[in-house]
């Protein structure tokens, strides 16, 4: 098996992903590992008016991906903020490959994301859940770079 961190990037990963950041062009982006390319490129788009309940039934249920979301929410002080979430999907029920794969290319992937505000990594559909990501998005005390499981 290949390392993961010789897969390229696409230019239209990168591409799609400053859209997010800078134009709020999109509400998330799934990126999935091509194995025959050896790259990592964008899988699908979801538009900003798209619900969160919609996304979830986007994410293969036994298949990893990155995925970044923008969450949208609102602070105890009633201000309406925006951070971008970085998931690493690896489901339990992936195959080890795959799980392998995309654990040895995440570091490579997210150095060319610049402006995630946290890192999460995700091994459960329950761990998806929106109220998670409100958690972490609002709880004081976990700055913005910072990782935590889901």
């Amino acid at each position: 098996m290949q390392s993961g961190i010789k897969l390229k990037v696409s230019e239209d990963a990168v591409s799609k992903f400053t859209e997010l950041r800078m134009k709020k062009m999109y509400r998330y982006i799934i990126f999935k590992i091509d194995e025959d390319l050896q790259e990592i490129r964008v899988e699908k788009t979801g538009g900003q008016e798209e619900e969160y309940e919609t996304f979830i039934t986007t994410v293969p249920e036994n298949e990893c991906r990155f995925i970044v979301y923008d969450l949208d929410f609102e602070t105890s002080d009633h201000l309406h903020k925006s951070k971008i979430f970085f998931i690493s999907w690896a489901p339990d029920t992936a195959k080890i490959k795959s799980r392998m794969m995309y654990a040895s290319s995440k570091e490579r992937f997210k150095e060319e994301l610049e402006g995630v505000h946290y890192e999460a990594q995700a091994t459960d559909p329950t761990e998806l859940d929106k109220k998670v990501l409100l958690d972490h998005a609002t709880r004081s005390g976990i700055g913005e770079g910072q990782g935590f499981n889901l």
